[in-house]
This record gives C-alpha cells, structure tokens and sequence, in this order.
C-alpha cells in the first residue's frame, strides 16, 4: 500500500514556506505556471560576487505539493549556483517522471515520494526548482 498523498510532514512544510516574500531589487525573476492545474510560483534572486545565491524571495500560489516544494526549495537555495540549481532540478524532474529512483541530493524531498504516482501534480512539485534555476542563469548571465 503507498503512503498517503497529504501527509503531515507535507502540509507542515506547505504551512512553512521560507524566503516567501518577493525581494525589493532582485537581480532576476521568474515566473513559472503549471497549465494543469493553474499553480504559479515566482522567484527572485540576488547573487553575489560567486554567482551563488545570496537573497531569495518567492511568491507561491500553488496546492499543497506545489508550496510544500517551494519550502523545500526555500531552505537549501541560499548559497548554491547556477549549476547546483539546474541539477536539482534535472534530478526532481527526472526523479518525478521514474527516470531515477532517487530525487538527487536536495533536502528533505523524499517527502514528495507519494506523489510520483499522480503525474497531473509534477509540474506543480517542479515550479520552484525550475523558477530557482532559470532567474539563477538569468542574473548570471
């Protein structure tokens, strides 16, 4: 029998979403939106001098996978680059889609693990990572 989909854990970390203010001056933002079921999520960044991100904020109107992701997501983005968030985002993806059998080395998504069997609800769990990567590139580029 598999794990429920709405676990305590999960709605915990929906309640709880970290850096969930939109930033003043941010080097780049982006905007990502699930068509399925309408969740969006937008994300700012500042980098510093590394190109490692050194201020977050996001904007999270999504289910409770979508915010819970967003938390995930908004408590290990500070102080990684480009490339960290790209890969965590390939390996969330990939994770989700049963290309891998693990999420990679991001904290704490093994939380989510319920929900790879219901596809309709990826692109929400995605959002984040892939709004965190692409302002990442953007302000770095």
């Amino acid at each position: 029998m598999s794990a429920p989909l709405y676990n305590s854990a999960l709605l915990r970390l929906a309640a709880t979403i970290p850096h969930a203010a939109r930033l003043a001056d941010p080097h780049a933002s982006v905007e990502k939106r699930s068509p399925v079921c309408g969740s969006r999520v937008t994300v700012d960044v500042k980098l510093d001098d590394a190109g490692r991100v050194a201020e977050l904020g996001q904007l999270v109107r999504a289910c409770a996978l979508g915010q819970a992701s967003a938390s995930l997501m908004g408590a290990s983005a500070i102080g990684r680059d480009a490339g960290e968030l790209a890969a965590a985002r390939d390996a969330l993806a990939g994770w989700l889609a049963g290309a891998r059998g693990d999420p990679g080395d991001w904290p704490g998504l093994d939380v989510l693990a319920p929900a790879r069997d219901y596809p309709a609800r990826h692109a929400s769990i995605r959002l984040a990572f892939e709004a965190v990567a692409e302002a990442a590139e953007k302000a770095r580029g």
